[in-house]
């Protein structure tokens, strides 16, 4: 059955103040969407505390998410999806440009046309017995010059409620929509329909998805569409697919730069603040670096964003970036008490949880929280569990989603309509060998090389084996919605425009590891003694030595006092092997010759230069 006209109704208790949009664009769409996927009704969503309330009230009703005891966390759920969707779906996720040499060779390419007509397809009646829910969201403070509007369609209240959470939504934006404010139109569907074709209703389940997903974007026309998958990054079409894949071809066209940056506030002994952003793939410490607490004494680190930053050249030259995001989905396991309590803190209430484990006590746990585990639990999938069961209590990629501003740390300037200026960019991965602790890059273009030729062992975050060693530059492989030699080029035009106000730039190597096999650097507050360096680097206070590879801290120039490091750990954190770093650079070689003739020369030159220099 396809309606010709949807109905537009809602449950009697959510009563929102729309049942439609003045935008006659913005009302065609939802009107297009709903005939195409036969809901039963449909909700324009206010993002009200109250709507919160009771959507949540409904899932606990429904068994889909699980109330938390409120003497430990007030207002706080518990959610598990299917076993069989946990985690971003990468060779689902498609760039459909209308170009396939845009898309480039990091990318899965489909022709646009083509594309649709398949979508069409699943989403056909995929909402049927279901509530279409319409979201609007701005991703960055309302109006500011850095910030962007979407709206996402979505037949997931748990998705209503994450968006809540990680945007600011509501009905100041579909007033802002109504008075001409372009904005990126998204869809998603789990694509489990709870009446069939026939009109047979069908068993609900606990947590559906479809065995068939597509994550799509169409950058030219800045559309996003979603199906099959209710897990968080294929869901939230305001986080990765549109603040990093649609937003990065918009950052190109416009001259911004949308990227997989924490932003922090670093405040020195003398009072002097620095602004930092910083580069990290998934599950590689970027919530941690971002809620640092540092050990030196006098030194402070505010949080303003932990995963994406949006960059801009300001109108005084210097680049100002933005964490368009107004909560934090963070990856549960390995945040606890000793490695990141500002985030435990942050997790005080109002907090939805994603397949982590449930106590006895009706709190929630997971690998990490605390040293000693529970004596029993109820693992991410339902079971039983004990430190004898031998698997995980909590998924490796469980999540948290919590608003910002609850954070501790959280900086006072971190809503700023203009963002803040940056005066630092750090590019760091997962390495056990090879690349030193910290190094500074010599220029803008040495920086973008540095960012260009980031490799990473792969976490619980990504589809793989974990533990290989991939690609990852920038920490955008999974995210630049076009193609990655053009991204490059874009930086290098960016740092030209900028001239010498351009921020300085660093590499960072938390991971590397000793002849056991144990991590030599202790990281997470110690983390603050190579910030500190950075910091009287840019203040001219530091020096530094010379090497093929970068400017490196002299021999007593970071502080290491009251740390447990012998000289022979400080001499393994910096060894640069030229006979390792040569067969790096024909490894490089290897990756930018996939990107044939569209590889900027300066990045090519900047190769040729390690090279010489490792071989003088």
């Amino acid at each position: 059955m396809t309606l010709t006209n949807p109905p537009v109704h809602t449950p009697e208790t959510l009563s929102p103040k729309r049942t439609s949009s003045t935008d006659p664009n913005l009302q065609a769409w939802v009107d297009e969407i709903a005939r195409l996927t036969q809901p039963d009704a449909v909700v324009w969503c206010d993002g009200s505390p109250r709507e919160a309330s009771i959507l949540s009230r409904q899932l606990v009703a429904e068994g889909k998410l699980i109330r938390l005891n409120p003497e430990w966390r007030p207002n706080s759920f518990l959610a598990r999806t299917n076993p069989k969707d946990v985690a971003r779906v990468e060779d689902r996720t498609f760039i459909c440009s209308n170009d396939e040499a845009d898309a480039g060779p990091t990318n899965n390419w489909a022709e646009p046309t083509a594309m649709r007509e398949e979508l069409q397809g699943v989403f056909a009646g995929s909402m049927r017995g279901r509530t279409l829910y319409v979201v609007p969201f701005s991703m960055g403070p309302l109006g500011g010059p850095i910030s962007q509007l979407g709206v996402e369609i979505t037949d997931s209240p748990y998705v209503v409620l994450n968006m809540g959470i990680m945007t600011r939504m509501g009905e100041q934006i579909l007033t802002m929509i109504e008075a001409g404010e372009p904005w990126v139109h998204t869809v998603h569907s789990i694509g489990y329909p709870l009446v069939d074709a026939q009109g047979v209703k069908r068993d609900d389940v606990e947590w559906p998805c479809n065995d068939t997903k597509y994550i799509v974007q169409f950058p030219d026309t800045r559309e996003v569409w979603s199906y099959g998958s209710g897990y968080g990054g294929n869901a939230l079409l305001s986080k990765k697919s549109f603040a990093l894949r649609i937003a990065s071809v918009m950052g190109r066209d416009e001259g911004w730069l949308a990227e997989h940056m924490l932003l922090i506030k670093l405040i020195s002994p003398e009072g002097n603040v620095f602004h930092v952003s910083a580069a990290f793939p998934s599950a590689c410490g970027k919530t941690n670096l971002s809620m640092l607490q540092p050990t030196i004494p006098g030194w402070k680190v505010e949080t303003i964003g932990d995963d994406i930053a949006w960059l801009r050249q300001g109108e005084d030259g210097r680049l100002w970036a933005i964490n368009p995001e107004a909560g934090f989905f963070g990856v549960a396991p390995g945040t606890g008490e000793t490695t990141n309590p500002t985030a435990v803190a942050t997790m005080w209430g109002n907090t939805i949880f994603t397949n982590v484990a449930l106590r006895d006590d009706g709190d929630v746990w997971w690998e990490g929280l605390t040293d000693t585990p529970p004596a029993h639990l109820i693992d991410w999938q339902g079971n039983d569990w004990t430190p004898a069961s031998g698997r995980p209590a909590a998924h490796p990629n469980s999540r948290f989603t919590v608003a910002a501003a609850q954070c501790p740390s959280i900086a006072d300037d971190w809503e700023a309509a203009g963002g803040v200026p940056i005066d630092a960019i750090i590019f760091g991965g997962r390495r056990a060998t090879n690349v030193p602790l910290v190094a500074q890059a010599r220029s803008w273009k040495h920086g973008v090389f540095m960012g260009a030729t980031i490799s990473s062992e792969k976490t619980a975050a990504a589809e793989g084996t974990v533990g290989e060693l991939r690609r990852d530059p920038f920490a955008m492989l999974p995210f630049c919605g076009y193609n990655m030699a053009d991204y490059w080029a874009h930086w290098l035009a960016v740092g030209k425009s900028l001239g010498t106000k351009a921020p300085a730039i660093f590499q960072v190597n938390w991971f590397r590891k000793g002849d056991d096999g144990s991590f030599i650097w202790p990281g997470f507050g110690e983390n603050s003694r190579v910030l500190e360096w950075m910091v009287r680097r840019l203040e001219g206070q530091a020096e530094a030595r010379d090497t093929p590879i970068g400017l490196l801290p002299t021999v007593d120039g970071l502080n290491l006092e009251g740390l447990d490091l012998s000289d022979k750990d400080l001499e393994q954190l910096f060894a640069i092997d030229p006979a390792s770093w040569l067969a790096e650079c024909d490894l490089t070689e290897e990756y930018f010759n996939k990107f044939g003739d569209r590889v900027p020369p300066a990045l090519l030159a900047e190769l040729a230069s390690v090279r010489y220099h490792l071989k003088d």
